[in-house]
């Protein structure tokens, strides 16, 4: 039996067969050790023995794409492109306790309860841990799920063959190795790799495809721990965002081959596990009696992937008694805040410099694009004011630093959404889309400038 010396990384696993001062994957100095291995010789029988593919012509491919398992939990197949493909192998990553095992084991039951044969094995959690967790959040447990609590991913595809699944849920990956290759231990990018190469195979075999799910860690900067090639090799990330301590659980796709690249799935995390939020708009506005009019709130539309939503933006405004004001944005950038401040104060003639400002978006989503910032402008203006805007009413444009209102993506569709959930009037940008596009009750007003927007909503109070 062959050795060889390899130099293994003590931080984060990397292995090299020659030593550096640093690690090229974590940047940590000294770090690599050096290790002796075994080399084994394949049998004939391995598993990694490769069939031969004879080629085809594309045309006469079989897609798989409409050969979904369509679940009952309706963001979720959102993202994933409208349910989970039969042949695919997707991979779902989170900080710990924001509800990946919670998800999947409500995944499991529902694929379970159309006739799907499922497996979960877990290489963190027992046997007794998961069933307490199921126990919890599944009203009842499904004959068609099997769990398996082990390390050895050689024990669980023994159990593969055994059961037959039509869906595998492994948990996580970072915690499973192989035989073939010890003494590489779990969650070396050696095991980790030839682990999710291994259910690759498993899940792409023509003759028996099967849809493998694999829970990711996530490191400390917020991807999926390990070697970037895990990425490539499946079909779909999934992402889960969400503080510990808050309701909301947005469940978002940066990869998916099959559809839906970009979308975004939200969940209200409960006792019982995460709730599909099928309404966002819903979620994302404060319910009020028709006529009851608040200061300090404005309402906008954004767009997480395909889909517009309709957001409520809130502010406080009150005396500063320091000689530097605060200004606090929860789920908005500070810097965003600051500027939008600055314009308020500059082309709309307001004095804030004596003033605390507090601005916060209902639901805690986190925003990252450019078409709140009217609304956020307008809901300060209404709280310094302290004369409400009309919950019909809502704003949709960037502001510039010159003070005039800029155009942002998607316009159409979003007063569409309005249009649909019966708004009266929204605010945009002067020549902001085609005037050929006509909508049924909802009148587009066209402005040119922040003070314009002021004065058309306020009057001329100042």
């Amino acid at each position: 039996m062959k050795t060889k010396t390899i130099y293994r990384c003590t931080n984060c696993g990397y292995e090299t067969v020659k030593w550096m001062g640093k690690c090229p994957n974590c940047n940590e100095w000294n770090s690599l050790e050096e290790n002796t291995i075994e080399i084994k010789k394949s049998s004939n029988n391995s598993r990694s023995t490769a069939k031969k593919k004879t080629i085809k012509k594309l045309a006469e491919v079989t897609s798989s794409n409409s050969d979904r398992i369509i679940t009952n939990i309706g963001e979720f197949n959102r993202v994933m492109g409208g349910g989970i493909v039969k042949d695919s192998i997707t991979i779902i990553t989170a900080k710990p306790g924001a509800g990946k095992s919670t998800l999947l084991l409500q995944v499991a039951d529902d694929v379970s309860s159309k006739g799907f044969k499922v497996i979960y094995a877990s290489g963190e959690e027992s046997d007794s841990q998961i069933k307490s967790r199921a126990d919890r959040i599944l009203n009842k447990i499904n004959e068609n799920i099997w769990i398996i609590s082990d390390t050895n991913l050689d024990n669980v595809v023994d159990s593969i063959k055994e059961i037959d699944p039509d869906l595998m849920i492994v948990d996580s990956i970072q915690a499973f190795v192989l035989e073939d290759y010890l003494p590489s231990r779990a969650g070396s990018p050696t095991q980790t790799m030839e682990c999710a190469n291994e259910l690759l195979r498993i899940a792409k075999n023509n003759e028996r495809p099967r849809a493998v799910i694999l829970v990711g860690q996530m490191n400390k900067n917020e991807e999926i721990a390990g070697l970037r090639s895990l990425e490539h090799l499946v079909d779909t990330v999934l992402i889960i965002d969400g503080e510990n301590e808050e309701e909301l659980r947005s469940l978002q796709s940066s990869k998916n081959r099959f559809g839906g690249t970009g979308e975004t799935g939200f969940f209200s995390m409960t006792e019982n596990g995460m709730v599909s939020i099928d309404n966002p708009s819903e979620f994302f506005m404060t319910k009020r009696e028709e006529g009851d009019v608040i200061s300090g709130s404005a309402l906008t539309v954004v767009r997480e992937g395909s889909r517009p939503i309709i957001l409520e933006i809130e502010s406080l405004v009150s005396n500063s008694f320091t000689p530097f004001p605060s200004r606090i944005g929860e789920n908005l950038g500070k810097d965003q805040l600051n500027t939008l401040i600055s314009i308020l104060e500059q082309r709309g003639g307001f004095n804030l410099f004596n003033k605390n400002v507090v601005i916060k978006i209902t639901g805690g989503l986190r925003i990252r694009e450019q078409a709140i910032n009217l609304a956020v402008i307008m809901c300060i203006v209404s709280s310094v004011y302290n004369k409400g805007i009309p919950n019909d009413i809502v704003f949709i444009a960037d502001v510039g630093l010159t003070g005039e209102l800029k155009k942002v993506p998607s316009l159409e569709t979003r007063i569409k959404e309005l249009d649909r959930m019966g708004f009266k009037k929204v605010y945009v940008a002067k020549n902001a889309f085609s005037r050929t596009v006509k909508f049924s009750n909802i009148q587009v007003v066209e402005l040119k400038t922040l003070i314009e927007v002021i004065n058309h909503v306020f009057g001329k109070l100042k």
